[in-house]
Order: structure tokens, then C-alpha cells, then sequence
């Protein structure tokens, strides 16, 4: 079957008029209903719009490719749109799309129909049929350039040269229709042009095409899998894989082909686990630990935090029974967000073993975790720190009891997980827990009353260092470790630490936002766009916004926005600013300890440290209309 079976002159649309992604799609799926192609218009625009929610289907270089498979669809069919002027269709590489084609596939659509219709997102891989498409004059001229692009394939897949050098890669998108062989394109042409050798399966809607076999597998350097979707990988065990999302593949082939030569990935096991590189052992590793902890930690110290904040609305005292200023929403307040709060160093600890040990280890954690806040002390325990060790404990522990049980009879495999895991990991993990946990209190109790005995230059320099950490890496490790440490004095009572952490990473992006407006001869145009969006992702605390800034200029960046972040850190400790919520940003800025005047101070230390921090990119940075 051809493209122009499908695709016919009553479903092109030369000129479109629309300005606007929704209203390009609109006109397509308008399109195609005066032509008689579907069942139901307002049922295929949905499932149109459910397929651009998992991602935009504007795959870069001018071209869009919306598609849906729906019992909506009366026929398969392709509606064709072009814009001279371009649309914002939200693409990968930023760039307006020019070319549009909506792909119609009904539920029952048999294989040489979805062949067609992923013939042609190949075909819009090659640059010289995409000017031609861009360049046509009529509906008749678009037939003539897709039947001869049609008449040049030859359709069969060239099998791997037997060389010693071989890559190998799978790629799928959800549909199956347009990205997975658009990706696929984009890897073979690459690798051709640079004389590598290389074979790409396809787990498209009509099967799988071109499978890689025991014999390739066993003779490639690595495997790129390049998927939205789940990919059956059993048999690449043993091999460096690569996992991407489909569209790394479309827009950075080069770097993926250089991974894959350079065995820059993992060792996949078909147990599921992989095994880690030199660089990805030891710190990193542990890192990688802390953070699956943190990371799911941070719910309950989000949410526990400003539920307790709030509580403070109704008076310092409200939730108290016993206090003039009670109040019974003030109470039930502060009980739900102190149990929450109460979670969050089991929780810490759990997943920090579950990230070392799978699902075996999330038990002992979790016991673990508990004791350290529980066991015999009335001041908190161990609180943080221990589970933290707790964490880590009831990881390795666990590991080690599976290591030991290895040699048990195959017929006991099924009650290693419910009975012999659990009990001698929670056994060995309490029994540690308990013996320990004395001391740890001990040291712990000890590091809180040294932080709140500081004063003066102290404090200022402990802020100093707090905000400066939250911009080295926005988002790193670094910035990680700063902001981890405000949540474990958070759940100790000092609110001041966290504070700082998150005044100081408020100030990047920020920052960026003051300089790409001030300053804009020291910026590019993209930069520029990019700055009116790191005013919000600032104000809402997402230090991440200033990312882009770095990576393109990191020497004139990292430094700027280090200083503003310092500053900003130091102010608020200075200022003795208090702060109960982890998050938010200037949405939580009313949950500052002492009412709007220190609100009002925070905000000035956070406007102080921006402008600091914009002045030096503005006086750092090159001037671009100069260069």
C-alpha cells in the first residue's frame, strides 16, 4: 500500500491559518472529517490530545507528526498541513513546525496499514523531501514528490556487516507509529555516515521488525534502547544498554553512537539489576542511596511542615489544649502534620535500604528507622542521623543475609522473601539499632545545641555556606547535601537552616532572570526566553531553572550565582529568620517564623543576594553584539 492511498487532496491543507498548536490540530482533525475519514471528531480529538499529553508529537527540524490509534477513525487515513509562517507547536528542538501530518489509525488497523503510515515518518528524515514538501505549489505536486519518494525505497533492511565492531539498538514510542521509526532513521543514517556498523529493531504497531538475534547480541559492544514504552530486554543480559527516551535518539544520535562505542553504560542483568561502573561505585553510590531516601522522604516533611506552619496562624500556642490561645482546627492541624513529620525518618531509612537492597531491605529499614526515633528517648532519639546509619544498616545487612542464604535448596527459593529475609534482617538490623542508638542520640543532641548556640559572625558564616552550597551544582549533589541537612535540623526543631537553604536556592534562577533582562546584549535570544521563564521556577524554589544558563557558560554562571546564594544564606541566618515549610518558595513565605517583618526580611535577603548575583553576570559576561 502507498502513503497516497492514505493520504489523499481532500485531506491537505497548504495554507494553514492557524497560530496556535490547539488550533493546528483543530484544523487537521477538521480536515480529515469533511473528507468523511472519522467516525466521531470530537472522540479522535481527544485521543489526539491524549497522545501530546505523554509527549509532543513536534519531533523538531519544522515537522509534526500528531497521530492516534481510535475506534474513533472511520478509515486510516493522513491529513497533510503546511505554514509558510510556522507554528509554536511546543517541538523538541523549540522551532516552529512548518510541516504537519496527522496520522488517523483506526483500532483495527492491520499491519500494511501502519507500514504505510510508518514509512512515512521515515521518509521525513531526509532533508531534500522535506524542502520539496515545503516548496510544492499543489495538492498534485505533494502526490508526485511522496510516489516518487516511494519509488526510490527499496525497503529491505541491509543485515550487519561481520565485523568485530557492532551497536545494536531498540526503539519504541507508546503508539508505535511515528517516533519509533523516526529514531530508528535518524541511528542508521547516523552510523552510515560514519561507517559503523549497526542494527536497529523496530516494536512498532505492527510487531516487531527487524529483531535482533542471539548471534547479534552476543557480538555487539552495546545496546542502545531508545523507548516511551516497556522493551523486553531478558536477552540482553550481560551487555552494556543504554536507556534513553525515543526522541534522544531522533535529536542526539551522534552522542548515543559515541556512548554505545565507548561502552559508556551500565551492564544490564536480566535479574534487573545493573552493574555499576567504577564511577557509579562508592560516593556515588552512596549518594544515589541517600537520595531515592530523600526523595521519598520529602512528602511527608513537605506536607507534615506546612500543616504545622499553619497551625501557627491560629496563635504560637493554638494547638495546645491547655493554652489561652487553643483552638481545635489549630490542634487537629498540628496532630496531622506531627504525624506525618513523625514518618519521615522511617521513611528516610526504608527507602535508602529498598535503593541498596531491593524490596527485602525496605522492612528493616523502616524497623530501623523507627527505633532510632523511638527507642527510649524522650528527647527524639537519634532522629536524622540515625536513620540514616539506620538506612544504610538495614541496606548492607540484608545483602549480606542474602549473600549467606545463596547455598539453600532451590525448593526453599519461595520462603527466602517472606520468612527468611524479613526475620533476620529486622532481627539483625534492631538488634544493632538498639545498641547503638544511645550514643548516636547522644551525638546528635550534642551537634543541635552546638548549631543553636551560634551567634553572630558564626551563624552568618554557616548561612554563608548553606546558601552557597544550594547554587554550586543547582540540584547536584552538593546542592543536595546542603538542603538535606536543613531537613534533618527541620525535624530537630531549628527552622533557621532550612531557611537559608532555601533562600539561597531561590537566588539562581532568579538572578538569571534580573541579568537576561537587564543586561540583554550579554545573552542570546533563546537565553533571553529562557529568563522570563527562571523568574518563576525561581519564586517557586526550583533551583534548576538557572541549569541552562550554567551549561553554556558555567566560568562567568557558577561563580555569580554562588556569591548571590551566600549572601542570601548569610542575611537570613543574620536576620534570624525561622522557617517551617521545606518548599514552596514565595508561596510559603507567610510561614516565616515572626510574622511579615521577618517576612519581609527574607524577602529582601533573597532580592539583595538576585541583584548581586545579576550585577556580576552583567559585568562577567561577554557582550554578544560586540563578539
Amino acid at each position: 500500500m502507498k502513503i497516497t492511498d492514505l493520504l489523499k487532496k481532500d485531506t491537505m491543507l497548504l495554507n494553514m491559518t492557524a497560530s496556535s498548536k490547539s488550533e493546528s490540530l483543530d484544523q487537521l482533525a477538521e480536515k480529515l472529517e469533511s473528507a468523511g475519514r472519522l467516525n466521531d471528531s470530537k472522540e479522535f480529538r481527544q485521543a489526539i490530545q491524549t497522545r501530546e499529553e505523554q509527549s509532543t508529537t513536534g519531533v523538531g527540524d519544522g515537522i509534526a507528526i500528531p497521530h492516534a490509534k481510535s475506534a474513533s477513525v472511520k478509515e486510516p487515513a493522513i491529513a497533510f498541513g503546511r505554514s509558510k509562517e510556522g507554528i509554536d507547536y511546543d517541538s523538541l528542538d523549540k522551532q516552529p513546525a512548518h510541516l504537519f501530518f496527522m496520522i488517523a489509525a483506526t483500532d483495527g488497523a492491520d499491519n500494511t496499514h501502519l507500514e504505510t503510515l510508518s514509512r512515512l515518518s521515515s521518509f521525513l528524515m531526509d532533508t531534500e523531501f522535506r524542502k520539496q514538501l515545503e516548496n510544492a505549489s499543489s495538492e498534485e505536486e505533494v502526490m508526485e514528490i511522496i510516489n516518487a519518494k516511494e519509488a526510490e525505497e527499496d525497503g529491505e533492511e541491509e543485515a550487519p556487516e561481520e565485523t568485530d565492531q557492532l551497536i545494536l539498538a531498540v526503539t519504541a514510542c507508546p503508539t508505535g507509529i511515528a517516533h519509533t521509526y523516526m529514531a530508528a532513521d535518524k541511528l542508521k543514517d547516523t552510523a552510515k555516515q560514519r561507517n559503523i556498523p549497526i542494527k536497529v529493531q523496530t516494536n512498532g504497531s505492527s510487531g516487531v521488525k527487524n529483531k535482533l538475534t542471539a548471534d547479534d547480541i552476543s557480538r555487539a559492544d552495546a545496546i542502545i534502547v531508545a523507548a516511551d514504552t516497556k522493551v523486553d530486554m531478558s536477552g540482553f543480559d550481560g551487555k552494556h544498554v543504554i536507556e534513553v527516551p525515543v526522541a534522544k535518539a531522533i535529536h542526539e544520535p551522534d552522542k548515543l553512537i559515541d556512548r554505545a562505542l565507548d561502552k559508556d553504560a551500565p551492564v544490564y542483568h536480566a535479574d534487573g539489576k545493573k552493574e555499576e561502573s567504577e564511577d557509579s561505585k562508592g560516593r556515588s553510590g552512596i549518594y544515589k542511596h541517600l537520595m531515592n531516601g530523600v526523595s521519598n522522604m520529602l512528602p511527608f516533611v513537605v506536607g507534615g511542615g506546612i500543616l504545622i506552619a499553619f497551625s501557627f496562624f491560629f496563635g504560637i500556642e493554638a494547638a495546645n489544649p491547655e493554652s489561652d490561645q487553643y483552638h481545635p482546627i489549630a490542634e487537629m492541624l498540628s496532630t496531622i502534620g506531627g504525624n506525618a513529620f513523625f514518618f519521615l525518618v522511617p521513611v528516610l531509612a526504608g527507602f535508602i535500604a529498598s535503593s541498596i537492597a531491593d524490596r527485602p531491605g525496605f522492612a528493616p529499614g523502616m524497623v530501623g528507622g523507627y527505633i532510632a526515633v523511638s527507642s527510649g528517648a524522650s528527647d527524639g532519639g537519634s532522629g536524622f542521623l540515625g536513620g540514616l546509619i539506620a538506612g544504610f544498616l538495614a541496606g548492607y545487612l540484608t545483602l549480606g543475609v542474602k549473600k549467606a542464604l545463596e547455598s539453600l535448596p532451590a525448593w526453599l527459593d519461595g520462603l527466602k522473601t517472606v520468612l527468611f529475609y524479613p526475620v533476620l534482617a529486622i532481627l539483625g538490623t534492631g538488634v544493632i539499632m538498639l545498641l547503638i542508638n544511645p550514643p548516636l542520640t547522644s551525638v546528635y543532641t550534642g551537634l543541635l545545641s552546638w548549631l543553636e548556640g551560634l551567634s553572630g559572625a558564626n551563624v552568618a558564616i554557616l548561612g554563608l555556606i548553606i546558601g552557597g552550597m544550594m547554587a554550586v551544582d543547582m540540584g547536584g549533589p552538593v546542592n543536595k547535601a546542603a538542603y538535606t541537612f536543613g531537613l534533618a535540623t527541620l525535624d530537630a526543631g531549628n527552622y533557621s537552616i532550612i531557611a537559608a537553604a532555601m533562600a539561597g536556592g531561590m537566588v539562581p534562577p532568579l538572578s538569571l532572570g534580573l541579568a537576561s533582562t537587564f543586561f540583554k546584549n550579554k545573552f542570546t535570544k533563546e537565553e533571553r526566553e529562557a529568563g522570563k521563564t527562571a523568574y518563576a521556577l525561581g519564586a517557586c524554589f526550583i533551583t534548576e531553572g538557572a541549569i541552562p544558563f550554567a551549561a553554556a557558560d558555567p566560568a562567568r554562571v557558577i561563580p555569580s550565582v554562588i556569591t548571590g546564594s551566600a549572601i542570601t544564606g548569610a542575611l537570613t541566618m543574620l536576620f534570624g529568620i525561622g522557617l517551617t515549610a521545606p518548599h514552596g518558595g514565595i508561596f510559603v513565605i507567610g510561614l516565616v517564623e515572626g510574622g511579615w517583618s521577618s517576612a519581609l526580611l527574607y524577602i529582601f535577603a533573597i532580592v539583595v543576594g538576585s541583584i548581586i548575583s545579576a550585577i556580576m553576570l552583567g559585568f562577567l559576561k561577554k557582550d554578544l553584539t560586540k563578539a
